[in-house]
């Protein structure tokens, strides 16, 4: 038998609605019908109210207010704190999943060791085609799988958390994700929220098994200003950032496990086969090669200084528990009242 899934969106501006109409569409069209969609707005009262309106009639879609700080770890807490399933999807707000997504996570989690699987995201490009210089090594620069992890259903040391999807007594055992380090709208591009949590969740239940399975695929919209060079050093960096307040929390050792290799093997490779590229004369190859060094230039500026800061206390993340149920505010009264749960809060 097949376990309760609950679906977790969080959306944050009306600039994605048509995506967000999508993604929970992609949901309600499932091979495996989830119990539910929870979709959690970050401190947007006027998108909230619009929502609200959306799904008003809709059982099996509840809208509801981040009750946490702004952002989208509290984002997610404040769906797992409301959210009635024994497991716990999430999917981002601009992207879409494939009919057999749920199904392909509910087969993970028939191995009671099992805690995480995490899925398969494939990059839509707004332009209609990858940029010829975005080296596929980097694809977690728009959310995406990247080249040079494993194929198949593997284990692995965490799962990205657009794509993923929990036991709820991970959160039992963990706490939720860490406010603070993660994406926050508009600001900087952070991330490695789900980095920490699944390392986390490692420490305290070291019995766990996390999993990636590649057939678990959705679709993510990469907007073009997302394609440009610009955005991928920014994107780099502020991973660098990211990276160092991990490594804060639980140490070099574990916090750059994963990277180590990803630098030392499958980077080389990827500036090697650009380089080739370039001497055979097909085009983006010199591109990509430049693409791959400058991305790891970027993102070790960014874990040095990241680093410094966090010694001299200037940078840091808090871990708090999942919020209670109580406090998942859930719209389904008037618009008035929804607009005065979902008012702009003080950034964490």
């Amino acid at each position: 038998m097949s376990p309760d899934i609950s679906v977790v969106i969080c959306a944050y501006t009306e600039d994605r609605w048509e995506d967000v109409l999508a993604a929970v569409a992609s949901v309600r069209a499932q091979s495996l019908t989830a119990l539910e969609t929870l979709l959690v707005v970050d401190h947007n009262a006027t998108l909230l109210d619009r929502l609200t309106r959306e799904y008003r009639r809709t059982e099996d879609v509840r809208v509801l207010a981040n009750a946490g700080p702004r952002g989208l770890s509290a984002g997610r807490n404040t769906g797992i704190a409301a959210a009635r399933g024994a497991i716990i999807a999430f999917l981002d707000d601009d992207a879409v999943a494939e009919r057999d997504w749920l199904r392909h996570f509910a087969e993970g989690f028939e191995d009671p060791r099992v805690l995480a699987v995490g899925g398969r995201t494939m990059p839509a490009w707004e332009s209609g085609r990858r940029p010829v210089w975005f080296p596929e090594e980097f694809d977690w620069v728009v959310g995406c799988t990247y080249k040079g992890l494993p194929p198949g259903r593997v284990r692995v040391r965490n799962v990205l958390g657009g794509n993923a999807a929990f036991r709820r007594t991970a959160f039992d055992a963990a706490g939720g994700f860490a406010t603070g380090i993660g994406r926050d709208g508009d600001k900087r591009p952070l991330g490695c929220e789900e980095t920490e949590f699944c390392i986390r969740l490692t420490r305290a239940r070291p019995d766990a098994v996390l999993l990636i399975d590649d057939r678990s695929v959705i679709h993510h919209r990469v907007p073009t200003a997302r394609e440009r060079f610009r955005y991928f050093r920014a994107r780099t960096y502020a991973e660098g950032l990211s990276k160092a307040l991990v490594a804060q929390s639980v140490g070099a050792s574990k916090g750059l496990e994963s990277e180590r290799r990803y630098t030392t093997r499958v980077l080389p490779s990827g500036v090697g086969r650009g380089l080739r590229d370039a001497a055979l004369g097909r085009p983006g190859g010199a591109g990509r090669a430049g693409a791959i060094v400058t991305g790891v230039l970027t993102a070790a500026g960014g874990y040095v200084l990241g680093s410094i800061r966090a010694r001299r206390g200037g940078a840091a993340f808090s871990v708090l528990p999942v919020p209670s149920a109580s406090s998942a505010v859930e719209t389904g009264g008037p618009a008035e009242d929804a607009r005065s749960t979902g008012g702009e809060g003080a950034a964490a």
